[in-house]
């Protein structure tokens, strides 16, 4: 009979991975809380994470592009809201971004 290496036969109902972090306190009072919350397990919680930190990282081209926009439903913009502040805004809160 021949023998197989261990590291080429294929792993069977294996639908996960276990992984091992190490948490300092206040960090794992976050993830505790944000479990409670949602009312989801901590393995849960940390697999959002990850999808919300790889949308937020998605590239196009070299720029890195955030979260997609909300949407807005009803009937207009808020008195006062000028849109071209807004989008100054934006720039100079990208910019300190940049910066860091």
């Amino acid at each position: 009979m021949k023998k197989r290496n261990p590291s080429t036969v294929p792993k069977r109902g294996r639908v996960s991975e276990p992984v091992q972090v190490y948490l300092a306190g206040p960090d794992l009072d976050r993830l505790e809380r944000l479990a409670s919350r949602l009312g989801a397990t901590k393995s849960d919680v940390l697999r959002r994470g990850l999808s919300a930190l790889e949308a937020e990282s998605v590239s196009v081209g070299r720029r890195a592009v955030g979260p997609p926009l909300p949407t807005f439903e009803g009937t207009g913009l808020r008195d006062g809201v000028d849109l071209d502040r807004m989008a100054e805004l934006l720039d100079r809160l990208d910019a300190d971004d940049a910066a860091r």
